[in-house]
């Protein structure tokens, strides 16, 4: 992760600069953002207790530069030393230079126990003490699709399946209101032409989703979303399947890992007993699990998370990195990004026959961002860190975690899957982000 956050920053940092990154809807920077912020301090409190409303002598002093250590990233991604430097700053100053910062989360997990095997908040502890595992909750973009996909064939659907490629209006009630809700593909472009439900998800069409939603209900797209992990509160809206409502990396990980063990879910857990000095065991710890899906579908939802890859999908970029050679029958591997709106959040979700991993990457605050979708979608933002993580669990096989295909289905297959021609060039101007609009006072992710 911090491999990867180094150069992103740099990015970051030139595609902002000479402007600050905290912009509204119009790509405005938002007046008196920093102050806003600075009000809820303590510092700040304690000098309106000390000098009450003479905010003159307040603002001369939160402007007044001092001496201060703060955090940075080094020029190398090879230095070893302590991630800070020396400065002169004022208080505002802090503030300002601590917002440009982009931040991440992940996570990785064995998806048939659920012992969590690698935990990172954040991009560096000391100064940034917030996890972005399981303390902060996002909207998941395009993630969330996956849930679309498993409650369909739960529903009768198979991934052969074809819808079109169209513009699609959805009306619905919402608290008594009539609305309705016409998503948009992240080109903007409709060919009007039948696409299979694994192309869909393999190029994150936003509008196969959309219907195939509307077909089953958002009810029960959230009903299955829950069935597979996902604890958080969801919004029954339309746009529930573009993700639009907010969940932890930590749920998200966790319901991804239920397609990799036949549909059943298992609770992530990081202590499995307490033993005391003699070793004796003081308490032992199970993960708590159901089926939440058939394995079958399970099985199928695999498939078409490989077909990311395969179909030169979204979750194309994996092929970068050095994931695929060394074994003799080939290695499996299958993902699916996410990007909210504006770019805001960069998602993936990687799974593997042993191991299942997430990543998040995003501003402080939701209004802090790349401008493009070229630089900030979750195939550029978030799935390098699964690449480059598992570029080094495969070079040391004493973790246990090698490379190989997906197990076999252990039931019969009754449905149609082997729809797809095995591509590696994504198609252009393909990715996981759309301008829709927001389904009620839900702000709509990006893909």
């Amino acid at each position: 992760q911090r491999e990867h956050m180094i150069n992103l920053q740099r990015s970051f940092d030139h595609h902002w600069e000479g402007r600050n990154p905290w912009i509204d809807e119009q790509g405005r920077e938002l007046r008196g953002f920093i102050d806003s912020f600075i009000v809820h301090t303590e510092h700040y409190k304690f000098l309106r207790k000390k000098y009450g409303s003479n905010e003159t002598v307040i603002s001369r002093i939160l402007n007044t530069p001092r001496r201060m250590k703060v955090f940075a990233w080094p020029r190398s991604r090879n230095f070893e030393g302590v991630y800070e430097k020396e400065t002169l700053f004022s208080t505002i100053d802090s503030f300002k230079y601590y917002k440009h910062f982009l931040h991440a989360g992940f996570m990785a997990m064995n998806p048939h126990n659920g012992e969590i095997r690698a935990w990172v908040g954040g991009i560096d502890y000391k100064y940034f003490k917030y996890d972005h595992v399981k303390q902060s909750k996002r909207q998941p973009g395009s993630t969330f699709k996956a849930f679309v996909y498993a409650a369909a064939f739960e529903h009768g659907y198979a991934p052969c399946d074809r819808i079109v490629n169209k513009p699609v209006t959805i009306n619905y009630m919402e608290n008594g209101e009539a609305k309705s809700w016409s998503p948009q593909n992240a080109d903007r472009v409709f060919d009007y032409d039948s696409m299979t439900l694994r192309h869909a998800l393999a190029m994150s069409v936003n509008v196969v989703a959309a219907q195939v939603t509307e077909k089953i209900g958002w009810n029960t797209v959230v009903d299955y979303a829950h069935r597979c992990g996902i604890q958080s509160k969801l919004a029954a809206v339309p746009s529930v399947c573009l993700g639009s409502s907010d969940v932890s990396l930590f749920e998200l990980v966790g319901a991804y890992s239920t397609f990799v063990n036949t549909g059943i879910w298992t609770e992530p857990i990081f202590i499995t007993k307490i033993s005391n000095r003699q070793g004796k065991v003081l308490e032992a710890f199970r993960p708590k699990s159901h089926r939440a899906i058939t394995e079958e579908n399970a099985w199928l939802m695999l498939d078409m998370l490989k077909g990311g890859l395969d179909e030169g999908g979204t979750s194309s970029n994996l092929w970068a990195y050095d994931l695929f050679k060394g074994s003799r029958e080939g290695n499996e591997l299958g993902g699916k990004t996410g990007t909210s709106s504006n770019h805001s959040d960069g998602w993936f979700v990687g799974v593997s026959k042993d191991l299942v991993g997430g990543s998040w990457v995003g501003g402080e605050d939701r209004s802090i961002h790349f401008r493009t979708t070229d630089m900030g979608e979750g195939a550029k933002t978030a799935l390098p860190v699964f690449g480059l993580f598992m570029e080094k669990v495969y070079q040391h096989p004493e973790l246990g975690i090698t490379k190989g295909r997906f197990p076999k289905p252990a039931v019969k297959i009754t449905k149609q899957y082997n729809c797809h021609t095995r591509i590696r060039l994504r198609r252009h101007g393909s990715d996981d982000s759309t301008a829709s609009e927001p389904s009620g006072d839900v702000p709509l992710p990006a893909e």
